[in-house]
């Protein structure tokens, strides 16, 4: 992993940013040119790991791609379904394979407007013409704040003893709202707000994700894995109320859980360089309706995944990958809105280094499960 000194001086020389910090180690680069994501954090100053995954080969090119600009980024704004009858990133008519799939410009292309910045916070806004695989036009506008947090918001927002750790944390706070004439309904279409984290993976890399055991006839199936075929095996396991996913950059795949076996938080651990990771957000306490992102027509486009794991990986044999990076993400609901109604998304990330220890019970509070647990759940090759 790079350090952030290194990732901070590439970043000044081929974009425009925006340094979060809270006059110590803590640090959050921030790009407003970019869609105002998160590129990057550290909890060790300059000489400090970096925790977010850059693509240096695409920001030193300076070009734009057609197709989707994968910057890299701890928190970027996209927004769903994906595919589907209602996609976003479909044109009608156009097959659901990678070819024929474009990111909408105005969160892949264009800037977004600061419209307010201090020394730990910063607030974009940006408005939205998105139209959608079934012909629909979504007028949108979009606040985006993003935040450094403090020792309290981090540990006792989060329930921990503070002792032996280190720590960042920073949160995005998503509203999007409806500023055109007609309300947003589910037979023309509906939207999410919808967070990716890309982070450094490393040979020993496991994405952890709790959910809520039960029989899958009242609650649906645990996982869906199928999204760019069946996760081969070894590479993801699924515990009495932990899943645990690979995320070592090195295999395209994908898993998702839905909103019925969802809990309000994700992560990760990095044996390798002893950094543990948590994502956690708002999900309601009854379960809503989200989007579905599957790369079909769906029987049921209103079945989808609060909580989602990309692996990435070559896109085929012989193909490079686009990192390699691994992804947390979180969605909103699906945005049913009249004219002028709105909806929040608050995504949050954290880092914990320190006394393995202290990581440990970390681990076993937030993820539902030990290190040595994690350690042994993915098979790696």
């Amino acid at each position: 992993m790079p350090t952030f000194h290194d990732d901070l001086k590439f970043l000044n020389n081929h974009t425009e940013i925006h340094v979060l910090t809270d006059g110590r180690d803590r640090q959050v680069v921030v790009s407003p040119k970019l869609q105002g994501r998160v590129f990057t954090s550290t909890l060790g100053g300059p000489t400090g790991l970096s925790h977010g995954w850059i693509n240096r080969e695409l920001l030193e090119s300076g070009e734009s791609k057609p197709r989707f600009n994968s910057y890299g980024g701890e928190d970027r704004f996209w927004m769903g379904p994906e595919a589907g009858q209602y996609a976003l990133f479909f044109a009608p008519g156009r097959p659901f394979e990678l070819e024929h799939s474009y990111v909408p410009a105005p969160f892949d292309k264009e800037s977004f407007e600061v419209a307010e910045k201090s020394a730990k916070a910063i607030r974009f806004r940006k408005h939205m013409k998105l139209p959608n695989y079934a012909g629909f036009t979504f007028q949108a506008e979009l606040e985006r704040s993003i935040n450094l947090l403090g020792d309290g918001e981090i540990f006792a927002g989060l329930g921990l003893d503070a002792a032996g750790l280190e720590a960042v944390g920073f949160e995005s706070v998503n509203r999007i709202f409806n500023r055109g004439q007609e309300p947003w309904r589910k037979e023309t279409g509906l939207v999410s707000i919808w967070i990716l984290g890309m982070f450094q993976p490393s040979d020993k890399s496991t994405v952890v994700i709790p959910f809520i055991p039960g029989p899958e006839k009242d609650l649906g199936p645990v996982v869906n894995d199928a999204y760019f075929g069946k996760v081969p095996q070894g590479r993801l396991k699924v515990g009495k109320d932990v899943l645990f996913f690979s995320g070592d950059g090195q295999c395209r795949s994908k898993i998702g859980v839905e909103p019925r076996r969802a809990k309000p938080v994700l992560g990760s651990w990095d044996a390798e360089n002893k950094i543990l990771t948590i994502a956690r957000y708002t999900l309601p306490e009854k379960p809503g309706v989200y989007v579905n992102s599957m790369w079909e027509i769906q029987d049921d486009p209103y079945s989808g995944d609060v909580a989602n794991s990309y692996n990435d990986g070559p896109p085929a044999p012989g193909q490079k990958p686009e990192g390699p990076f691994f992804e947390l993400e979180t969605s909103s609901p699906a945005a049913a809105l009249k004219p002028g109604e709105s909806l929040t998304h608050l995504h949050q990330t954290f880092h914990f280094a320190g006394d393995i220890h202290a990581l440990d019970k970390a681990a076993k509070k937030l993820l539902g499960a030990p290190l040595a647990e994690i350690e042994g759940a993915i098979s790696f090759k």
